[in-house]
């Protein structure tokens, strides 16, 4: 942006943006960034943020796999690590020393000063409470994890500078603050982004700020009941959405009804038979048994989208998860008939159902966010921590962090 544009967005006058412009730019935050020409006058010069004055880390435990990346301060990749969780092995002390590993390499491999890392960022799958004098502790009840006292091992166990904050948030919060700060969510106010992978599970944002419960849970939308005494969720109740529309639901489903799969099949691997099977690209007949699961985990996705619908009224729903991105080409059309069908008629009017789109790494690039947004609320001095209590949603949120609404 110009210094003119940051005038007109922020209504602060040209003396104090040239006054806060030049203090950045003596720190190394903001940079020279080419000119634009105006109408009718001179060329305009333009800033942007230095993305070579920090680095920061964002980390996915996802329910396949370790993700871990490194990222500038304009979150560009820089490096990436990963690990398959084979076995579905959630063992935390394995899980902490991928993790831990994860952090070394990207480290290693782009050669960071240790100064320059801003803090990691981290989502995980369940309920975050915090308060406790272990720091966050995570309550994974699907992948039995009971009150793990993750950040108190990581930080006696991963390698960061010393000072540099970690954060913990649940994984489909940290997906809908990177849909909400870079992907389809800008410029919405309410909006509900969905991941499907393993599970499912909802961020939902209104008035521009993410919901919050007692603790820092997404709305565990993945075990609403979409059907009384129904399938058995692997959380342990009957009935849930995620006990028909996740990842491993879908596989299950497709092997009850006669799907072939070989038993030790990764999910990924899986899915993408699944889809090959319903949906051939050589013009063959589809798998009728493939067929049919997927069109009835369509109409259950699109039921429990009306459920979002009727209580939040969003604006945007955004479909993320490395599932629901491969399946989307497939069944968002019928996603969105049947949430037209089982909403009110108003506000199903009103959204708009997508893909994400950031892809596979959006949990980690909000992960990212995590530190960026407490660099921002510190005007960005990396010598003046924020205690937790600050850290409300109001204080961290991209707009109030950013001092803007973009």
């Amino acid at each position: 942006m110009s210094r003119q544009a940051l005038g007109t967005t922020t209504g602060l006058s040209s003396g104090s943006i040239s006054t806060i412009v030049a203090e950045l730019a003596g720190e190394g935050l903001v940079e020279d960034a080419g000119t634009v020409d105006s109408d009718g006058g001179r060329p305009r010069h333009l800033l942007r943020v230095s993305p070579g004055c920090a680095c920061l880390i964002g980390v996915d435990v996802g329910e396949t796999r370790v993700r871990v990346e490194l990222f500038d301060l304009g979150l560009t990749e820089l490096a990436r690590y990963e690990h398959p969780l084979e076995g579905r092995d959630y063992n935390v002390a394995s899980v902490v020393r991928h993790i831990g590993d994860g952090v070394a390499a990207v480290i290693a491999r782009t050669d960071v000063p240790a100064e320059r890392l801003l803090g990691a960022g981290i989502g995980v799958p369940g309920i975050v409470e915090r308060g406790s004098q272990d720091g966050a502790v995570v309550h994974g009840q699907t992948i039995g994890w009971d009150a793990v006292p993750l950040e108190s091992l990581l930080r006696t166990s991963v390698a960061l500078p010393h000072g540099a904050p970690l954060f913990i948030e649940n994984g489909a919060k940290t997906l809908g603050r990177a849909e909400m700060w870079f992907g389809g969510g800008r410029g919405a106010s309410d909006a509900a982004i969905v991941l499907f992978g393993s599970g499912v599970g909802a961020c939902v944002v209104t008035g521009g700020t993410i919901m919050e419960g007692t603790h820092s849970s997404a709305a565990e939308w993945g075990h609403t009941v979409v059907q009384v005494r129904g399938r058995r969720c692997r959380c342990g109740s009957r009935g849930c959405l995620e006990a028909y529309a996740g990842a491993e639901a879908l596989i299950q489903r497709w092997r009850e009804a006669g799907g072939a799969l070989p038993p030790d099949t990764d999910e990924e691997t899986a899915v993408r038979a699944m889809i090959a099977a319903a949906f051939p690209g050589d013009g063959g007949a589809p798998d009728p048994v493939a067929l049919a699961v997927i069109e009835e985990t369509a109409e259950y996705l699109g039921a429990g989208l009306a459920n979002l619908i009727n209580l939040y009224n969003p604006e945007r729903i955004l479909l993320g998860g490395w599932a629901g991105l491969q399946l989307a080409p497939y069944i968002l059309d019928p996603v969105r008939h049947h949430a037209t069908a089982y909403a009110l008629r108003y506000p199903a009017g009103q959204v708009v159902i997508e893909p994400g789109r950031l892809g596979p790494d959006a949990v980690t690039v909000g992960a990212a966010t995590l530190p960026l947004a407490e660099f921002f609320a510190r005007g960005g001095r990396r010598d003046e921590p924020v205690v937790e209590a600050d850290l409300v949603p109001e204080r961290t949120g991209w707009r109030a962090a950013a001092g803007v609404q973009i």
